[in-house]
């Protein structure tokens, strides 16, 4: 069996990370009509607002706010990913069209994954430390999910 150089592979690795640059992700949040928005709806404390701006917003609403690292694939790609999939799941921008049933349904679930620790995502917090939400935030945006859907 014929061996290949490293140095022919370093430069094919080389090629394919320059080349994957040129396939970019689509990074324009869809119109959303701020009427059907949960917090328009909701109308939380700021300290609560603030938090789901920060902690939920960027992907589960049609408000991403895509930082520099999304120009990198690909690392925006798999960004991308997460964010369909957190909107695919709950997508707070279009709240008003969910029935009761089914916003009930997300409201606990909102509360079971922040009081688990299982959102936000720990990847996420790697590059956004402000998304972190500490014991006691995480207790008051708990007690606000629940009394919004009336557990």
């Amino acid at each position: 069996m014929k061996r290949i150089p490293l140095r022919k592979i370093v430069i094919a690795l080389f090629v394919i990370v320059v080349a994957i640059q040129f396939v970019r992700i689509d990074k324009t949040n869809p119109d959303a009509d701020i009427s059907k928005d949960f917090i328009t709806i909701t109308n939380p404390p700021e300290n609560i607002r603030n938090m789901l701006k920060t902690a939920c917003y960027d992907c589960h609403s049609y408000q991403t706010d895509y930082p520099w690292y999304t120009n990198i694939s690909p690392v925006s790609w798999w960004i991308k990913n997460h964010i369909n999939v957190g909107r695919k799941n709950l997508n707070f921008s279009t709240w008003a069209d969910y029935d009761e049933k089914r916003s009930r349904h997300k409201l606990e679930e909102c509360y079971e994954e922040v009081e688990e620790g299982e959102m936000p995502l720990p990847s996420y917090l790697w590059a956004h430390g402000d998304a972190k939400l500490s014991k006691e935030q995480r207790e008051k945006l708990v007690a606000w999910f629940k009394q919004q859907g009336g557990f």
